[in-house]
């Protein structure tokens, strides 16, 4: 019984039960809050990536930030441990542009916010960050930027390369990412993102691939910020 005690005591020395409705509180917002972010980043980020998957990730992100915190904000040797484990931690996922980090630094302030019961003051800050970035993005002269995802692909693989294909977008594209391609002795095919200043220059980028041979078929998705 005392060693119950004694464990019960350890454990729950910095826990009451009246903190319980603040700790849900700050876990809804939290949650929102992250939520709302994610829908900002899908509308208005600039990675020429799945920025919806990578988005996802923000609500998951912000409340475990935020649980962690309210765990160890009361104990010096939860603390201690907690960066312990964290030392031990490997993440194999690169972040290939600054905005991610950005984003995901936004993420995690908003878990650090609400974890440390300063819910009120995380919310009015917020609400500066998403006022900053619509206005940036707002005034920004993207009016006629295209934002595709491109495939091309030809039924004569010697005929067509990936060199080729990437010279000749680099002539009218402001922007330029391979994501996949597949070569075998009989088929070409090359997925990109790409992104275009205006209209004409997408025009002229189609009309110089199919020029590289007759037998090149391509393909534009839409790309752009959907919310």
């Amino acid at each position: 019984m005392n060693n119950l005690k004694s464990f019960l005591v350890d454990n729950l020395s910095g826990f009451s039960p009246k903190a319980i409705p603040g700790f849900i509180f700050s876990f809804i917002v939290c949650a929102v809050l992250a939520f709302i972010l994610s829908k900002f980043y899908v509308r208005y980020g600039n990675a020429l990536s799945n920025r919806k998957a990578f988005a996802k990730n923000f609500i998951v992100l912000a409340i475990t930030t935020m649980f962690i915190i309210s765990v160890v904000k009361s104990s010096l040797a939860l603390s201690l441990g907690l960066v312990g484990a964290l030392s031990i931690v490997r993440f194999r996922a690169a972040i290939k542009e600054p905005e991610e980090l950005t984003y995901l630094f936004l993420t995690i302030a908003i878990g650090l916010g609400c974890g440390a019961n300063l819910t009120l003051l995380t919310v009015i800050a917020f609400v500066g960050f998403v006022s900053v970035i619509w206005f940036v993005n707002r005034y920004q002269n993207k009016a006629e930027g295209q934002n595709l995802y491109l495939t091309i692909s030809s039924n004569q693989a010697q005929s067509i390369n990936v060199q080729q294909v990437v010279d000749s977008l680099k002539k009218y594209c402001s922007a330029i990412k391979l994501k996949r391609t597949d070569e075998t002795p009989g088929a070409f095919e090359a997925s990109f993102f790409v992104e275009f200043d205006n209209f004409e220059k997408l025009e002229q980028a189609k009309a110089e691939l199919k020029n590289i041979h007759s037998s090149v078929s391509i393909s534009f998705m839409d790309n752009t910020r959907d919310v």
